[in-house]
């Protein structure tokens, strides 16, 4: 549909700015995405770097999203999967909790391993169960607690919850205290029981890339930083000014209240800090998670992102990654390095020094705080005003899915506006 001006300006090219923008795409409404960076994706992003493949922090896709597999293509991904369960370091031993439904016989066998009690994992396999029969309405409808609450109510031991849960839903949702809303951890629980674990085989990077191939090429323009957004026009920072019926902002919280004001409720942010390291042989040879089940020093996660996915490395080489929670900015990067390695020594031994440094990503802005009551909404309003739209992982949850459906919604309710309006012809 050609026009001189867009009906829709979308500000910020993360999930959710692409997945509103395939969705006016697919209606035939005509859009601008502006993009300030070099690249679209937002937090989903992965670099080249020596023919390794470095996602800017340890993330992952939960294949069972639902705004996912409606709107990506799992085969075009590539998709690797990790093995359902984990790698916990206590004692100086590393004890494998496997997935009772997928893979029994390793149930049978870390059953009575020291990483909680025989009924803890019976609990596990109850509450998947539990969640399993319920619907995801019904999940962010339940009455909120917080995560450590929500696992102590289940009937979890304190060991189980301090050497499973802490390092394991702290690597996900930033948050190794468990403050994070019960409906959140419910809902990636049952994301967890119901799908796979994934890398796509080209990097995270690849989930943005493939939204981004649905859209016409003129429709996007990368390197536009806008500096203002007003009700029918937008200003760069060049001083070129867009105008358009509609516009929707879809950046990270923080620039969403600098470009919105105090229409935007600004949230605390997660942090966290992903190095990775070049080795010769893996620490470990499966496609699994390690975790700090001991609670002490800096490292909350290891994994090898090249056991998952072999395209992750070079030949002859593996890359592994380790996540260490919280704000580093101040730390230079040779200091986290040496910390990293001095912990994870009595670990794997003595080739953690062989292991040759990479790169560090500090990620100050990594997700919104998800603590209660952040959630007591499940779904943010997306309209702020007349002409103005919102749309995030902070107006949903902090997830890939949750960016999606943002983004979804706020599609659906400008195609309703203008459905009423008639300001597309």
């Amino acid at each position: 549909m050609a026009r001189k001006t867009p009906a829709v300006i979308i500000v910020g090219g993360g999930l959710a700015g692409l997945t509103c923008a395939v969705k006016l795409h697919e209606a035939e409404v005509p859009f601008l995405l502006l993009e300030a960076s070099d690249r679209v994706g937002g937090r989903v992003a992965s670099d080249r770097y020596e023919n390794f493949i470095l996602d800017r922090g340890f993330q992952v896709l939960l294949t069972a999203y639902p705004e996912a597999k409606q709107m990506l293509d799992y085969g075009k991904l590539g998709l690797h999967s990790f093995y359902p369960g984990a790698l916990v370091y206590k004692g100086g031993k590393l004890h494998k909790l496997a997935d009772p439904f997928r893979h029994p016989i390793d149930a049978i066998s870390s059953a009575f391993s020291p990483i909680g009690s025989f009924a803890d994992k019976i609990q596990v396999g109850k509450l998947r169960q539990l969640l399993s029969s319920t619907s995801l309405e019904q999940i962010f409808a339940k009455p909120e607690t917080t995560t450590e609450k929500a696992l102590l109510d289940h009937g979890f031991s304190p060991l189980m919850i301090d050497c499973f849960f802490r390092p394991f839903l702290g690597g996900i949702f930033l948050d190794r205290k468990l403050t994070t809303s019960s409906r959140m951890f419910d809902f990636v629980f049952r994301m967890f029981a119901e799908g796979d674990t994934a890398l796509p085989a080209r990097g995270m990077a690849a989930i943005p890339d493939q939204l981004l191939s649905r859209l016409p090429a003129a429709s996007v323009r990368t390197k536009a930083h806008v500096r203002n957004v007003q009700e029918g026009f937008v200003i760069l920072d060049d001083g070129d000014t867009m105008a358009a019926p509609v516009v929707v902002v879809a950046t990270e919280g923080p620039e969403a209240a600098r470009l919105l004001g105090e229409e935007v409720q600004l949230t605390p942010a997660r942090s966290v800090v992903c190095t990775y390291f070049s080795a010769q042989k893996p620490p470990f040879e499966e496609p699994i998670l390690v975790l700090n089940g001991e609670g002490t020093g800096c490292v909350n996660n290891v994994c090898v992102p090249s056991n998952v996915s072999r395209s992750y490395a070079p030949e002859g080489q593996h890359l592994v990654s380790v996540s260490v929670l919280g704000n580093r900015d101040e730390d230079e990067d040779r200091e986290i390095d040496e910390e990293i390695r001095k912990d994870l020594k009595p670990w794997f031994g003595a080739q953690v020094e062989s292991w040759r440094y990479l790169k560090t990503y500090k990620i100050k802005y990594a997700l919104p705080d998800q603590s209660p009551p952040q959630l007591a909404t499940p779904q943010r309003p997306v309209k702020l005003k007349p002409g103005i739209y919102l749309c995030g992982d902070h107006r949903d949850n902090a997830s890939i899915n949750g960016a999606m459906a943002s983004g979804r919604r706020t599609a659906e309710a400008v195609l309703k506006e203008f459905k009423t309006e008639d300001k597309v012809g």
